[in-house]
């Protein structure tokens, strides 16, 4: 990745580009506008499968080894795709058990995208050819800068060889069917296997699933789909290993644990969309920025595809006001992206995404988005000196995929709406809006050098993750933790010893039950120290043991009973919130631990609305500050250093209008 990054400059900056979705007059049209706006990079090929082969065999290389050419001419690099997300139609007509069945059973047909069995032997067969094919004649090439494999892997299929891929998954996991049931209870509703064929992918049931199968099942898949990367992965390393291989993950997306895919690319990479309809959506978008630095422990990312202005997929897709893709693009850099990617360079005239935006709009290069493109290109280029930096954060929250597929791919909890993104964004708000830097951590990093750790509805939870935590506070860390977390081991089985199982000696309190709220019901909650906040959506039953009650329920049943516990363990501190407190009264537990924790802003007292990060190494410090607000203005105290956007100096405070931003360049003392 450094000589990536000395390839093209600094930042990448650039999209997808289909140009065999237009004809060649066009195409030197594209490289005189890419460089008018700065375009380094570009991703060539994801879509090109039938373009490239378009009958089983005969291959067409011609006008890709044209546009390769082409664009090394202009200096644009390639980051090079196999175009596996969308295999041709001969393929699916020759062979349609390569199409997934869903799991009402229905096959899902031609005329979208992802439209295979990722455990399908016909289609990895084939999907290696055309790999083998592309690396065979371009590993060498001088335009190409990196390998994009696939796009945006997320097939889950109930097929045949799905079930057969599945069965082999669970040997290797279980060894024997006596461990297996074991792990899934299967006496219970007499579900015990005596054979290994009898095992199939858990399909809709007339009623309810195994919920240990169906645990078992989303690992199995995230697992076939990564077999499927691997296998395209290790085809063009075996031709050139000195070129950076990657996929495109996507945000908040359930179906691919990220924690395990992580560690076999050479950069993760993000597709996200924040809508613009929505107010908070870049504060999801600064959660999401921070899990991709912190999957390969802090590394810088790669930001592979957002939108210019608008998108095609939501039910109202309003534009990104002037402005606004600017500070989203600086967000993402703000927060380690060494990259600044769109879908797609160029709109397409049909197709799904017609109504895309792109950074060469329909309307033209006399447009308010390519301006604007062409303005970030050159604002980037000041940035150079940023990239291949990184982030230090003192704060860690739990992201685990696990967790989340066990608390909301199965029924048979006491709720069954659970979400488990909002949980963790209610937690993550408080701390983005403090500036607080964050990384977020699995149930097995390490937490060596953090001051606080918050887990927000842990429910699954291995013994590996139990133990790191309460280490963490054995050795002083601060916990932060929300209700119904410790509940079940990693094989969806109650733990033993009363709620909350796995934490019950961390928190310092005992469960008798857990009582989920009943429509629109509300109970007041009084802290300590006569602060009073409501709560509603679940209460514990909480009956304290060594801790003590931070606020207790003044109303209802359990009226005295602790609705926020602190307990010291060890040298730390352990908070556990019982109840869905109201958020404003969640913002204050959470500023409250950090505080005490010796955790503190070096922006306290700068608006919520002014984002503010840094980006560092050995000799500077970058202090990005972006100003999400379109009405307000607002100042920021910081003094001494040089914005690299204007070259100004900087001395006792920066000033950003609506919607601006700074990024200020600190030596080292």
């Amino acid at each position: 990745m450094d000589a990536f990054r000395r390839r093209v400059g600094g930042f990448a900056f650039g999209g997808d580009y289909n140009p065999e979705q237009w004809d060649r007059s066009v195409w030197q049209e594209d490289m005189r506008l890419m460089r008018e706006a700065g375009v380094n990079t570009v991703s060539l090929g994801v879509f090109a499968w039938a373009s490239l082969e378009p009958e089983p065999g005969r291959y067409e290389f011609g006008w890709l080894d044209e546009i390769m050419d082409l664009l090394h001419d202009h200096g644009v690099s390639v980051n090079l795709a196999t175009p596996t997300a969308a295999p041709p139609v001969w393929l699916t007509q020759l062979h349609p058990e390569v199409f997934p069945i869903m799991a009402d059973g229905q096959p899902f047909g031609f005329g979208n995208r992802l439209h295979y069995d990722p455990s399908s032997p016909i289609y990895r067969d084939h999907a290696a050819r055309i790999t083998t094919k592309l690396a065979e004649r371009y590993s060498f090439h001088p335009a190409l800068a990196m390998w994009h494999i696939s796009n945006e892997y997320g097939p889950t299929a109930y097929n045949e060889a799905a079930s057969v891929n599945f069965r082999r998954w669970l040997q290797r996991r279980y060894g024997t069917l006596e461990a297996l049931n074991d792990a899934w209870t299967t006496r219970f509703w007499g579900q015990v296997y005596t054979d290994w064929e009898q095992i199939e992918v858990p399909n809709i049931p007339r009623t309810w699933m195994n919920p240990a199968r169906r645990l078992d099942f989303k690992r199995f898949t995230s697992d076939a789909l990564l077999e499927c990367y691997l296998a395209e992965r290790d085809i063009v390393r075996s031709f050139r290993d000195d070129i950076p291989v990657m996929t495109n993950f996507m945000r908040f997306f359930r179906h691919a644990d990220y924690w395990k895919w992580a560690p076999e690319e050479d950069a993760v990479a993000l597709d996200i969309y924040p809508n613009p309809a929505e107010p908070d959506s870049h504060v999801s978008a600064a959660f999401n920025y921070d899990l991709f630095r912190s999957l390969k422990g802090g590394q810088p990312w790669m930001l592979m595809e957002q939108a210019a202005s608008a998108v095609s997929q939501w039910k109202l897709n309003v534009v990104k006001e002037p402005g606004r893709m600017r500070l989203g693009s600086l967000q993402a850099v703000s927060r380690a992206a060494d990259s600044v990617m769109f879908f797609q360079w160029r709109a397409g005239r049909g197709g799904h995404e017609r109504f895309h935006s792109a950074m060469l709009p329909h309307s033209g290069p006399d447009s308010r988005t390519f301006r604007e493109v062409t303005d970030l290109g050159r604002e980037l280029k000041l940035l150079a000196p940023v990239a291949g930096t990184t982030q230090r954060a003192q704060v860690a929250i739990l992201f685990d995929w696990d967790g989340w597929w066990g608390l909301e791919e199965v029924a048979g909890l006491p709720r069954n709406d659970f979400s488990y993104t909002d949980t963790v964004m209610r937690h993550y708000t408080p701390l983005w809006e403090r500036h607080l830097p964050v990384d977020v951590v699995s149930a097995t990093s390490p937490l060596d050098g953090y001051q606080v750790l918050v887990v927000p509805n842990a429910y699954l939870i291995g013994d590996e993750g139990v133990a790191r935590i309460e280490a963490f506070a054995r050795d002083g860390g601060t916990v932060v933790m929300s209700f119904f977390s410790g509940v079940v081991d990693d094989c969806n089985r109650v733990r033993p010893g009363g709620y909350p199982g796995a934490f019950r000696r961390l928190i310092g309190a005992k469960i008798d039950e857990y009582w989920p709220a009943r429509p629109h019901e509300v109970f007041a909650v009084e802290f300590a120290d006569g602060r009073r906040a409501t709560a509603t959506w679940w209460r514990d039953d909480l009956h304290l043991e060594t801790g003590r009650a931070l606020a207790t329920y003044a109303d209802g049943l359990l009226a005295g009973r602790a609705a926020v516990v602190e307990n010291q363990y060890g040298a730390g501190r352990v908070v556990y919130v019982a109840t869905l407190l109201e958020q404003a009264a969640l913002d204050a537990v959470v500023a409250d631990a950090v505080e005490r924790a010796g955790v503190r802003s070096r922006f306290e007292g700068v608006p919520a609305h002014v984002e503010c990060s840094v980006r560092e190494d050995a000799a500077h410090e970058y202090v990005f500050l972006l100003n999400h607000s379109a009405d307000e203005s607002a100042s920021v105290p910081l003094d001494g250093g040089t914005d690299l956007l204007t070259g100004l100096p900087v001395s006792g405070q920066v000033v950003l209008g609506p919607l601006g931003a700074a990024v200020v360049q600190v030596a080292r003392a």
